[in-house]
């Protein structure tokens, strides 16, 4: 796995004016690759909470066209910050996650530690920003307590608006 596959996976990456962002996104995709001993990860579902065919990526380039289309209309956020972090905001679950068989399933380490935090670190390892690294720890219910920032609201909801719409199918 490298660069290449990360940018077929999602092309959105290259919409990230910052080329030390664009590089930081793909890394983290990398290593979270890596450190989750992945193969492959077109495959993996976007969550084990409900029964659903979307994959991660799917999920993943979904709330980036989404929040695309928001901070779009917005002129008090950082579009390559909502980019970025709508490109990493569940990069955790490659370490939350682990494949058994054909059946996914949570990974010892994901018993102990949800995505959000998971994919904080990840963040900080490959040296994104501290406000790329927020929107994914602040995505999710571990949010609720801190101030999001504007760019971690968009990406919040347009997480939750994707999630909540495949609940109800």
């Amino acid at each position: 796995m490298d660069k290449k596959y990360i940018i077929a996976l999602f092309p959105e990456v290259k919409k990230i004016t910052s080329k030390s962002l664009r590089k930081g996104v793909i890394a983290v995709w990398l290593l979270a690759v890596k450190r989750g001993k992945w193969q492959k990860i077109d495959k993996i579902p976007f969550t084990l909470l409900i029964k659903t065919k979307k994959t991660l990526v799917e999920h993943t380039r979904t709330v980036t066209r989404m929040a695309i289309a928001v901070a779009g209309k917005r002129q008090d956020v950082k579009l390559d910050y909502v980019i970025a972090g709508a490109l990493v905001h569940d990069v955790g679950k490659l370490l939350e996650y682990k494949k058994l068989g054909k059946k996914y399933t949570k990974s010892s380490f994901g018993k102990l530690i949800r995505h959000p935090v998971a994919g904080y670190g990840l963040t900080l390892d490959v040296g994104l920003p501290i406000e790329v690294a927020h929107i994914v720890a602040a995505h999710s219910v571990e949010g609720e307590k801190v101030k999001r920032s504007n760019e971690a609201v968009i990406i919040h909801h347009c997480d939750f608006i994707d999630f909540d719409i495949e609940r109800s199918k």
